[in-house]
Formats: structure tokens, C-alpha cells, sequence
């Protein structure tokens, strides 16, 4: 009986492995050849989706005389090949840091040599010592987008594919299709492929690190991941978002080993080692080490930047904190706000370290350093919403109401970009990408309350795009038509970071819920 009942079960699986490949949802033709062919399928309309999108403006273009992160984005380049490495970070005749000078950590630095090297092979006018400022030639353009375009290839790629193999490993969640889907949700990322293949970045080299990292440790390769994640560090001091999450969750197993200070202590060598071999051009001097610090945080800036939908630019409209409170009141304040937010999700981490409350944590921290931290551009939404899409198959809502408010709350910016026709035109991908036939939606939400406010914030959101790309705002109040998108995608950011902690301590009822299942059965 037994017997027979095994082998019901394999033919049970054999007819749904059928039943998938034959068109049993919507994604069946690219799933029928594997997994392997899937991403390489995914990936290769990924690469085209950023090529079309690279053909549109970018930011600051032919706009004299500091132009925008284009710009500054080839200025280091141009800095970086002329200039010894020790004068990089260092005010001079020939390097003003008041016209965009380095202000990401060392290894940013590096990415833009090497950057620099490929475009004066083909282009030398292109980076050449001060007769190259505004340059926006054809190829020199060509040739800028086409290093945005390799990083995304090199780093954040493989980075996803190595995630998705650890994510699914032993058939969690096993079916083809929700794989192919995943990969599709991470890889199109609207976001992310808008700022940096549209505005002009690199935050696919540091969000690659991070996903890499985020795998390592998922996969228990903890040294590894203490690397990776310290690159990521060094490339971006943004990836700070994540380290509470990682140390967290790190502490938490090393304490469950039977010789915890041993652990940490591995730990932490990888972990001094790394931004050792990173900062080893600055670390003969403590005047040197403190130069390039200097320039990694902005202070002056003020505690936000343009109009986003954090706390403090939100209440902003309200209190008026700069008039309230000194640079150095504000640090402090904000300091302890995104200590006390984060402090929950990180003492859930070292009290139960799980592979999904990592994943909840990153979010969770991220949260916390976007809503309450100093000096955050609308860009920072980047950082918490990698996680969101780490998590879109645990929560598929989450997911699209996350992206779908952090694209709009990017609207202003893309717009003065001249962004608005791949900003819908990638909205619109993603929604159909989304709503693809899929096993994951077999069941349809029938909360009315739950409808009637997702139809309504989906109302506002539309009739704010009208709004603003129609009206002009009065003279009276300029900035309008920002705060409203503001005032809506900041209410949303905060209601999501109160469910995404309170859902990662109710994954401590799971193992109280088995063990009463166990003592049932």
C-alpha cells in the first residue's frame, strides 16, 4: 500500500511538471527549457530594456554649467585618470570638489578609472583633464551608457542568478514558473533600471554586491557574505541601510555556535580585511583617511535633499526643522530615530535568526534609514524596495504597491529628466508583468475595505500624475503638486514599515505553530 501510494505521488508530480510545461499558466514557453534558458531568456530582454530606456535624456543633459550625475559621473573619470590616487579626495587647482568632487567611498573611485581607461581608449576627448567638462558627445555618451549597461551584465546579474539558486533550493516554492517570474520582478526592476539607465548611475554595482552578499548568507557562507557586503560598502555608503540587518542576523548564529567570540572574530577579520585592501591608498596617515570621510558625508547638504517622502521633508511643510534646530541638533535626532526603528527588527534577528527574518530585516532597516536618516535623495528608495523584490513571492502585494509607490514618488525627478514616456512606459510593463497568469494568484482578495482604499490611493496616484504633467501649480505655493506626491507616497512608506515589522516578529509563532501540529499529528 505504502508502495503504491509513493508511486501515486511521483505520478501526481509528473503530471504537474506536464501540466506546467504544457501551458498550464502563462508561463510556460520559457520555463519548458529549464531554469538556466529562463534566466538567460530574461536577462537578454532585460539588457534590451535598458538599452531602450538609455536612449532618452539623462540627468542634467544640456543643462550648463554644473550639467547633473552624468556629468559628475564622467568628471570622475576624468579626475581619477589624471590625477594621483592620493589627490582624488583633496580640494586643488586641479581638482575643485565644488564642481561634483568624489563623495562615495574608495571603491567607486576605482569602478571610475577603470570606466575612465575604456572610454579614453575609444574616446580620449571624452575624459580629457578640464577641456572635457559638459562633454555630451555622441559616442562619448554611447560609451558612458555603455558602462552602466556592462556593470548591470557583470555585477548585478550574476548576483541574481546566484540568489535565485540559493532562494529555490531544495524546490521551495518550486515551480518553474513562480522562478521565472521572480527573476523577471528583480531583473525589471522599473526603478532601478529608470535611475540608473535613464537618470545615470551605478547603483547596479552596489545593489549586486548587496544581493550577492544577501545569498551568501543565505546559503550559510557567512565569510563570504561578510565580503561581499563590505564591497558594497566601499562602493556605496548608501548599502549602510542594510548593516543593521546584517549584523543582526550574523550575531544572532554566532551565538548559537558553540564558540560565538570565535565566529564574530572570523567575522570581523573579512570584515577589517577587506576595507583594509579597499582603503590601503589613504590608511598612511590619519589626515588622509579623515579627508575621504569628510567627503562621504554631506552634512551640509542639510537633512534632506529635494522633495522626498521621508519624515523629515513630509513634516517639513509643518515643522520647519532647519529653522528649528542646528545641523548638529538634527544629526542627533535623526541618529536616534533610525537607531530606535531599527532596534525591534535587529533584536528579533539576534533572538531568532531565520533566513526569512533576514529578509524582512534588510527591508525593515532599510525602512528605518530612508524614513529617519540625514542627508536621503528620492533615489534612497532603492535600497528598501531590493528587499521588497527579494520578497515577491512571499508577499506579491507588498511587492506591487511598493514599486509601483516608489516609481511614483521618483516622478518629480524623472520628470524634470525628460523621463515621463519610459517612466510609463515601464509602469505599464511592470503592471502587466505583474498580473501575468500565474499559479501565485489563485486566490483573488475579497476584503471590501482592503479594495475600496487600494482603488482609492490608486485614484489619487493617477489624478496626481494628470495633475501635475497638466497644471501649473499656483505662484504662491511652487511645490505643490511634489508635496502632494510626497505627502501620499511617504504615508504609504510608513504604513508598509509598520506591517514589514510587526510581520517579522509574528515569524516567531511559526516554530510554536509546528511543534503544536507535531503534538497533534
Amino acid at each position: 500500500m505504502a508502495q503504491m501510494g509513493s508511486k501515486r505521488k511521483v505520478a501526481k508530480g509528473e503530471k504537474d511538471n506536464e501540466n506546467e510545461v504544457d501551458g498550464g499558466d502563462g508561463w510556460w514557453w520559457i520555463t519548458r527549457k529549464g531554469i538556466a534558458a529562463s534566466f538567460m531568456c530574461i536577462a537578454a530582454f532585460g539588457l534590451l530594456i535598458r538599452v531602450a530606456v538609455s536612449l532618452h535624456p539623462y540627468s542634467g543633459a544640456g543643462n550648463p554649467p554644473k550639467f547633473g550625475d552624468f556629468e559628475a559621473q564622467r568628471h570622475w573619470m576624468e579626475i581619477t585618470l589624471h590625477l594621483p590616487i592620493k589627490d582624488w579626495y583633496t580640494n586643488s587647482t586641479l581638482n575643485d570638489l565644488s564642481y561634483w568632487g568624489l563623495d562615495y567611498p574608495p571603491l567607486t573611485a576605482y569602478q571610475s578609472y577603470f570606466h575612465g581607461l575604456f572610454l579614453r581608449l575609444f574616446h580620449p576627448e571624452s575624459v580629457s583633464l578640464f577641456t572635457s567638462r559638459g562633454h555630451e558627445s555622441y559616442l562619448g555618451k554611447l560609451l558612458m551608457r555603455w558602462t552602466v549597461v556592462s556593470s548591470d551584465g557583470l555585477v548585478f546579474f550574476p548576483a541574481v542568478l546566484y540568489f535565485v539558486l540559493v532562494y529555490y533550493s531544495g524546490g521551495r516554492n518550486g515551480s518553474r514558473s513562480n522562478m521565472a517570474w521572480h527573476i523577471a520582478m528583480i531583473l525589471l526592476n522599473p526603478c532601478l533600471i529608470l535611475i540608473d539607465h535613464g537618470h545615470f548611475q551605478y547603483n547596479c554595482i552596489s545593489l549586486g554586491l548587496t544581493v550577492g552578499a544577501i545569498a551568501s548568507v543565505l546559503s550559510n557562507k557567512d565569510l563570504v557574505a561578510c565580503f561581499l557586503f563590505s564591497l558594497a560598502l566601499n562602493h556605496k555608503q548608501m548599502s549602510a541601510y542594510f548593516a543593521p540587518a546584517f549584523f543582526s542576523h550574523l550575531l544572532g548564529k554566532c551565538l548559537r555556535h558553540r564558540n560565538p567570540l570565535l565566529e564574530v572574530l572570523k567575522l570581523g577579520l573579512v570584515v577589517v580585511g577587506t576595507f583594509s585592501i579597499v582603503w590601503w591608498p589613504y590608511l598612511d596617515s590619519m589626515e588622509s583617511v579623515l579627508q575621504v570621510l569628510s567627503r562621504l558625508a554631506p552634512f551640509e547638504r542639510g537633512i534632506y535633499e529635494d522633495y522626498v517622502a521621508n519624515f523629515w521633508c513630509t513634516t517639513s511643510v509643518l515643522v520647519k526643522w532647519k529653522k528649528l534646530f542646528t545641523t548638529q541638533t538634527l544629526k542627533l535626532i535623526s541618529l536616534g530615530l533610525t537607531i530606535s526603528t531599527c532596534l525591534p527588527s535587529m533584536f528579533q534577528q539576534i533572538w531568532a535568526p531565520s533566513n526569512q527574518g533576514f529578509l524582512y530585516g534588510l527591508l525593515n532597516s532599510a525602512f528605518s534609514f530612508y524614513l529617519f536618516s540625514f542627508q536621503v535623495h528620492e533615489k534612497s528608495i532603492l535600497l528598501p524596495l531590493l528587499p521588497v523584490t527579494l520578497l515577491a513571492i512571499e508577499e506579491p502585494f507588498l511587492h506591487k504597491w511598493m514599486t509601483l509607490h516608489a516609481l511614483f514618488s521618483m516622478f518629480p525627478l524623472l520628470s524634470r529628466d525628460k523621463l515621463v514616456l519610459p517612466y510609463f512606459t515601464l509602469s505599464a510593463l511592470f503592471f502587466l508583468l505583474n498580473h501575468a497568469p500565474n499559479r501565485r494568484q489563485g486566490t483573488r482578495e475579497t476584503n471590501s475595505l482592503r479594495l475600496f482604499v487600494t482603488a482609492f490611493f490608486i485614484l489619487c496616484t493617477l489624478s496626481l500624475h494628470v495633475v501635475y504633467l497638466t497644471m501649473q501649480a499656483p505662484p504662491r505655493y511652487p511645490f505643490l503638486f511634489e508635496a502632494l506626491i510626497m505627502l501620499l507616497c511617504f504615508l504609504q512608506f510608513g504604513s508598509l514599515a509598520v506591517y514589514t515589522n510587526v510581520k517579522q516578529w509574528m515569524l516567531l509563532r511559526r516554530p510554536i505553530l509546528a511543534d503544536k501540529e507535531k503534538k497533534l499529528l
